[in-house]
């Protein structure tokens, strides 16, 4: 092999892994604020049901205190969660339903792994996610979801740009209340109790045997005592980044 054909191969190498970790380094994870009014001391709270079972001391705290939610919900949550599911369809002025995907797979549009779960890895595998989750929530009856949120919550900007076109605005979040479900009670409560005016929480919602979820319940008691109010995405305008919502 000639030198400059050596070299010329190596400088093909170097310029592949560079677009490799550029395009590595390009994953988005979308804030989400509700627009500001005057009075104030509005929040939106955003569970996700991820799969596995229901936490049933946060959904007993919701509708016991009138607490608002936004759930989010993958089709494989609402084939395990029957029951959660009519008490959430039986309380339409607390519970907004939305599309958390059909299998729980990041959309991202390149192979790759995120917090230990395989991307969609294609285009196509991300459409399939996105509008198969629409379709358990149209089989589960109610009104059509608007919002999307993506396994994870990272997106590449391509895949973003997709769902917005599927007709989905993308729920990012300000307050991370409980690091996946896996933070402890009393750090999830302190996280939560802490929102401020226009913040968009997230918790979970599917974990019952985690101490985080006695968190989401006493952070989320919190804030009711001292004179928050809660709001449904569909209820309150919400202002994301990177093209999520506009």
């Amino acid at each position: 092999m000639t030198d400059l054909l050596q070299k010329s191969l190596c400088a093909l190498a170097l310029s592949v892994a560079l677009a490799s970790a550029g395009n590595a380094a390009t994953l988005v994870e979308p804030t989400l604020h509700l627009k500001l009014e005057d009075g104030g001391g509005r929040v939106a709270l955003t569970l996700d049901a991820c799969g596995g079972k229901t936490d049933t001391r946060i959904l007993s705290a919701l509708v016991e205190n009138r607490i608002p939610a936004t759930i989010f919900v993958t089709g494989i949550w609402l084939k395990r969660n029957a029951a959660a599911v009519e008490i959430m369809r039986a309380h339409p002025d607390l519970f907004e339903l939305e599309n958390h995907g059909g299998r729980h797979i990041p959309v991202v549009d390149t192979p790759r792994k995120i917090y230990g779960i395989s991307s969609a890895g294609s285009p196509d595998a991300v459409q399939a996610e996105v509008e198969s989750g629409a379709a358990a929530l149209g089989k589960a009856g109610g009104t059509a979801p608007k919002w999307f949120r993506g396994a994870t919550a990272e997106y590449s900007p391509s895949a973003i740009a997709m769902i917005r076109k599927l007709g989905f605005k993308i729920a990012g979040f300000s307050v991370n209340g409980d690091g996946g479900s896996l933070l402890g009670a009393k750090e999830t409560t302190r996280r939560i109790a802490a929102a401020k005016d226009g913040d968009v929480i997230i918790a979970h919602i599917n974990q019952p045997t985690h101490a985080a979820g006695e968190g989401v319940v006493q952070g989320l008691l919190a804030l009711k005592q001292k004179g928050m109010t809660f709001v449904r995405l569909d209820d309150a305008e919400g202002v994301g980044n990177d093209g999520t919502t506009d």
